[in-house]
């Protein structure tokens, strides 16, 4: 499908003052339909993970709802919370301790759901070095962003499993650069997400990847879901609840065809991973979508517990300075049914 197709905005989140959120405004789709224009910026330019919002475009399930979905690339969650708070986009889609954090600031936006729900936080190798339990993390050197959420969660990961700072040797870099240290053997491994990185430094080097996912050894928290201003929630709530059903169908019909869903954002950004990295990112998607208590449930539907686990953590590890209830962060009331 031609991008002209996808009607995408992407444009960097630092033009978003250019790029404001719909505010009201009406368009009408190809059949005639009055629908309500809506900004949805991602995380980070698009890739794997973001492929049901391109296939939510493309089967019309947003048009369905009556949204016209307009979708910007991001360059980070913090910038993409931060946006969302201002009013610069509708609806955001960001990690959840960069919400937590800026709603620690003042930052007046909420979450509306998290569909990401066992966080991809990971240490990423070439399996060559063998690191397949915390324990062989001792001596080697992980390249991780100083004061970022998997940073700040990593001490914690190793501490469950009886590991402390001092076992391993961490080399500050851009986000961008942690891969380059890992492909010229700088470093022996990443902190990352294990649905972002990992398939495209297996098919820069052509070398088998490992993880270590915070998730399969005691640690588990929320990650990426959709988000939105208070203001918007409080004057606009019906256009709101559409835009969670619509990102909930859309994320439940991605699923059901993965195939179609990363073909989907075929000309999404020039900055898009091939076909085979789209492909090996959405699966490891997949598998991040519920936790027990969720198991069954439509994508993006969320319990109290699950988010007083998540604030509990990011509370000890100083991600936030003043933990809140549930509420304070999410809006319960509009949570996916079924």
């Amino acid at each position: 499908m031609k991008p002209s197709r996808l009607a995408l905005v992407l444009v960097p989140i630092m033009a978003l003052t250019a790029a404001c959120g719909g505010g009201g405004e009406k368009t009408r789709s190809a059949g005639g339909r009055e629908l309500d224009k809506v900004t949805l910026t991602l995380n980070w330019y698009p890739y794997g993970e973001h492929a049901p919002f391109y296939y939510g475009q493309q089967q019309k399930i947003f048009e369905k709802h009556g949204l016209d979905l307009r979708i910007n690339a991001g360059q980070g969650s913090q910038k993409t919370v931060q946006a969302v708070g201002a009013g610069h986009t509708d609806f955001g889609w960001a990690d959840t301790p960069a919400l937590l954090a800026g709603v620690g600031t003042g930052l007046p936006v909420k979450s509306v759901g998290v569909f990401l729900q066992t966080t991809p936080a990971s240490v990423q190798s070439f399996t060559a070095q063998g690191i397949k339990t915390p324990a062989d993390l001792k001596g080697k050197r992980i390249a991780g962003t100083a004061g970022d959420a998997l940073s700040r969660t990593f001490p914690a990961f190793l501490k469950k499993n009886g590991m402390s700072t001092s076992d391993v040797r961490i080399q500050n870099t851009d986000p961008v650069g942690k891969m380059s240290a890992v492909l010229s053997g700088q470093t022996d491994g990443l902190l990352g997400f294990a649905n972002d990185q990992g398939p495209t430094m297996h098919t820069k080097s052509g070398r088998a990847i490992s993880y270590l996912r915070f998730a399969d050894f005691g640690l588990n928290f929320y990650s990426n879901g959709l988000l939105v201003g208070d203001r918007t929630l409080k004057s606009r709530s019906g256009l709101v609840r559409r835009m969670v059903a619509a990102t909930s169908e859309a994320w439940a019909a991605a699923e059901k065809d993965p195939a179609g869903a990363v073909a989907a954002m075929q000309g999404a950004s020039q900055q898009l991973p091939p076909p085979a990295v789209l492909t090996e990112q959405f699966a490891t998607t997949l598998t991040l979508l519920h936790t027990d208590a969720t198991k069954g449930r439509a994508p993006g539907a969320n319990t109290e517990a699950d988010w007083q686990r998540t604030i509990d953590l990011f509370a000890q590890t100083g991600v936030i300075g003043k933990a809140q209830p549930p509420s304070a962060y999410w809006d319960a009331s509009l949570s996916p049914q079924g």
